[in-house]
């Protein structure tokens, strides 16, 4: 069970990298992401609202402005695909699903700005410092709203052991990223726009859901 566990989480993290990490400024900019993640992981236990602040304003940020931006939307000759294939069969949020959770973020102080109780739920603030603290307090519940909706939602449309894996997969991602891209900036600064290490064939991997 441990062992089949394992194996799709290897699977999930190999076919996210060949689908969605050509590009090598979205894989210096998941390094980026990467490093700050860790730090927030850090904070969390420290200051949790400093945490989701890092978590958002640096980690997301960098990391979807790779995909939004710089990832390559065309034809994947390398795997194979099309983009809206490669769409349609992403296991955990494609760039629709993202779009959605980056505006509930990108949102959510505007309607605290004009609404100091969040409907009821806050003290009203009276600061820009209590301000920032209660945006903090939503997005760490976005953060971890996003994370927990997918995956009961994977068990309804995929089965449990896929959604839990997907999760592991996100919660161990920046690690794993770290030690993918770590490389990825001073191969961009050699000026080597894509990757040219996706090698399948020497993978040995079928196509499988990203």
């Amino acid at each position: 069970m441990i062992k089949n566990f394992l194996e799709q989480l290897r699977i999930q993290r190999w076919d996210d990298h060949r689908y969605y990490h050509h590009s090598r400024i979205n894989q210096s900019l998941h390094f980026v992401s990467a490093v700050s993640f860790m730090i927030s992981y850090l904070m969390l236990y420290f200051d949790p609202l400093m945490s989701a602040l890092i978590g958002w304003l640096v980690s997301m940020t960098s990391r979807q402005a790779g995909h939004f931006f710089f990832e390559p939307r065309g034809f994947d000759h390398i795997n194979q695909a099309t983009h809206e294939h490669k769409e349609e069969i992403k296991v955990g949020y494609n760039l629709r699903r993202k779009i959605v959770l980056m505006a509930i973020w990108a949102a959510s102080p505007l309607v605290l700005y004009f609404d100091r109780t969040l409907f009821g739920l806050f003290t009203p603030w009276a600061t820009p410092v209590d301000f920032v603290r209660q945006v903090a307090k939503i997005w760490l519940v976005v953060g971890l709203g996003g994370l927990l909706f997918r995956t009961v939602h994977l068990f309804f449309i995929r089965d449990v052991e896929t959604g839990l894996v997907w999760m592991t997969k996100i919660l161990t991602d920046p690690f794993n990223d770290f030690m993918l891209y770590h490389k990825a900036p001073l191969a961009l600064l050699r000026g080597e726009l894509i990757d040219p290490g996706l090698d399948l064939i020497e993978h040995g991997l079928e196509e499988k859901p990203a």
